[in-house]
């Protein structure tokens, strides 16, 4: 059953000279996660904030960390990412080996369990963990970098996906992260999508908290694809 979609604006856009106020925005916002990008530099050719900044996140923010490791070997971090207070954990599909027990161990730390997977990722790398996940993240640029323009494949990629959510009678939210703005929000949601990751879209717009506003009200009707 499709539910009311969700807002998560992505902190890597931020304005890391001014954390508090952003997060206060958010915060104030009808935004309903933090989204938090993880990046190793070896899994995706960036480097982002790591562990060491998580106690001031959890500090500043007020709705849940939804936190996305972009890293390689997540099996080795998962659980002092989960004791530093995230609520979501998702790893890459394509990072993991041996998915099935990687998510079997996020879910023993007691938070929701996610798994990416990129825009050259088929759908069928992760249908044997489709009935283990609580979130899937469907990756609409390839990772690393913010301000990237949105995949239009991804809308077939998303709609396909809630079908086979859908035949099994799944409901793991399904998560767009990428180039999501308000040019093409209606799609995203009108394909199947639960949850909207937004970075530049929300931090670089002149009304962040509008911008949220216009994106969780959003009405997917009569949107031809």
């Amino acid at each position: 059953m499709k539910r009311e979609h969700l807002i998560a604006p992505s902190v890597l856009a931020a304005d890391f000279r001014n954390l508090s106020k952003d997060f206060e925005m958010v915060n104030q916002s009808e935004a309903d996660w933090f989204h938090i990008d993880i990046m190793d530099g070896r899994f995706v050719p960036n480097i982002s904030f790591g562990l060491s900044l998580m106690p001031a996140i959890k500090d500043l923010a007020q709705k849940p960390l939804d936190v996305h490791l972009m890293i390689e070997q997540p099996e080795l971090y998962v659980e002092e990412f989960a004791k530093q207070g995230a609520d979501i954990l998702t790893v890459h599909a394509e990072a993991c080996p041996h998915l099935h027990r990687n998510i079997q161990q996020i879910k023993s730390l007691g938070v929701k369990a996610g798994v990416a997977i990129n825009p050259g990722t088929p759908i069928q790398l992760i249908e044997d963990v489709l009935e283990e996940v609580d979130l899937i993240c469907m990756m609409s640029v390839n990772p690393g970098f913010g301000g990237q323009k949105f995949i239009y494949r991804t809308l077939h990629k998303i709609t396909e996906l809630r079908k086979k959510c859908d035949e099994r009678n799944l409901n793991p939210f399904i998560e767009v992260d990428g180039g999501v703005g308000l040019q093409n929000a209606e799609s995203i949601v009108k394909a199947g999508a639960d949850v909207l990751v937004a970075g530049s879209s929300v931090f670089k717009s002149n009304n962040p908290i509008q911008t949220i506003e216009q994106l969780k009200n959003i009405t997917p009707f009569n949107i031809t694809l």
